[in-house]
């Protein structure tokens, strides 16, 4: 399992060719409240940088981005009825979608924790 993180302050937890995509705690601190979470429905193709999900909190409504070219397989069910779980556990039970990564060597553009850490400072 490897960790990655981008400038839209996503990460993305790869295993394999299966990817799970989420927001970072910096970027669940900086929207507050989460009240919902919509995903692309599962089979839909995307190229990185596509918005893969929308999570509106009580200040604003975001994009969520695709760090890679993939397909998304699944989303986080539990969202629907708790969305707030994103803000609570950002990094782990709070992830929005599962997809298959398509092209492996588009990852190498991605920081790692260190450089992420840097990047938000």
């Amino acid at each position: 399992m490897t960790l990655y993180f981008t400038k839209e302050h996503e990460w993305l937890r790869v295993e394999g060719a299966t990817a799970t995509v989420g927001i970072t705690r910096h970027a669940a601190d900086e929207l507050g409240e989460l009240v919902f979470i919509e995903a692309r429905p599962s089979g839909t193709e995307v190229k990185a940088g596509e918005s893969i999900a929308v999570v509106e909190s009580v200040k604003a409504a975001s994009d969520i981005y695709a760090p890679v070219d993939g397909e998304v397989l699944e989303s986080n069910a539990a969202l629907a009825d708790d969305p707030a779980r994103v803000s609570s556990d950002s990094e782990g039970e709070g992830w929005i979608v599962k997809f298959r990564v398509a092209n492996p060597d588009q990852l190498s553009g991605l920081m790692d924790a260190a450089a992420y850490a840097a990047f938000v400072g």
